[in-house]
């Protein structure tokens, strides 16, 4: 599974069309179609109903969602902590020199 397919299935979700998704991911309809269709397999299970045009998630869809959104801000926040990292060694560096 890659951060991609959770981002995808994130904007599937909250827009509940795969055609508005694509149009706001820049990417073709079939394109994110076939990711999706990578993730559910991946997983084993449907993550959305498919009625005519319309879709919305399944029971597994609405758990998924909760924690692809959890991980997704786990990876904002870690990627955050990174950029400043340097500032922290540096702020620690020095706490520890006028111990």
């Amino acid at each position: 599974m890659e951060l991609r397919h959770l981002r995808y299935f994130l904007v599937v979700a909250n827009l509940s069309s795969f055609t508005r998704a694509a149009a706001a991911l820049h990417l073709t309809q079939p394109t994110l179609s076939h990711q999706i269709r990578q993730l559910e397999d991946e997983l084993g299970m449907h993550l959305f109903d498919r009625i005519g045009r319309s879709i919305r998630l399944t029971a597994p869809g609405k758990v998924f969602r909760e924690h692809a959104e959890r991980a997704l801000q786990e990876v904002s926040t870690a990627t955050a902590a990174l950029k400043d990292a340097p500032r922290t060694v540096r702020l620690y560096r020095d706490l520890v020199c006028h111990i």
